[in-house]
C-alpha cells in the first residue's frame, strides 16, 4: 500500500494528469468555500431586513450581499478547514511508525 502511494505521489509531482486523492479534496474544500460565499450573497440579496453579520462573532462586516458573502464563504471554510487539517495530521502521524511513543 505505501509503494501505490509513494507512486501517486510522484505522479502529482511530475506534473502527471491524475485526479484523485488531495486534489479531489482540495477541489471539494474550494466549491464547498464558494458556495458558502454564493449562499451569503443570495440571502443578503433576497432576505430583506437583515442586520449585519459579524465574522467569528468579533468582526464586523457591512449588512451588504459582499459581507454576507465573505461571512458565507469564511464560515464555511473554517467550519470544514478545521476537521479537515486535523484528519491530514493524523493520517500522516499515524502512517509514520516511528510517530507512536511507547
Amino acid at each position: 500500500m505505501t509503494a501505490s502511494r509513494d507512486d501517486a505521489d510522484r505522479s502529482d509531482r511530475d506534473g502527471g494528469r491524475r485526479f484523485g486523492g488531495r486534489r479531489v479534496v482540495i477541489a471539494l474544500y474550494l466549491i464547498l468555500t464558494a458556495v458558502g460565499g454564493g449562499a451569503g450573497v443570495l440571502v443578503a440579496t433576497f432576505v430583506d431586513g437583515l442586520s449585519a453579520p459579524a465574522l467569528y462573532g468579533v468582526i464586523p462586516l457591512p449588512p451588504t450581499a459582499l459581507g454576507f458573502g465573505v461571512y458565507g464563504a469564511v464560515t464555511l471554510a473554517t467550519v470544514l478547514g478545521i476537521p479537515l487539517a486535523l484528519v491530514v495530521y493524523v493520517s500522516r502521524r499515524i502512517d509514520d511508525p516511528d510517530a507512536i511513543d511507547e
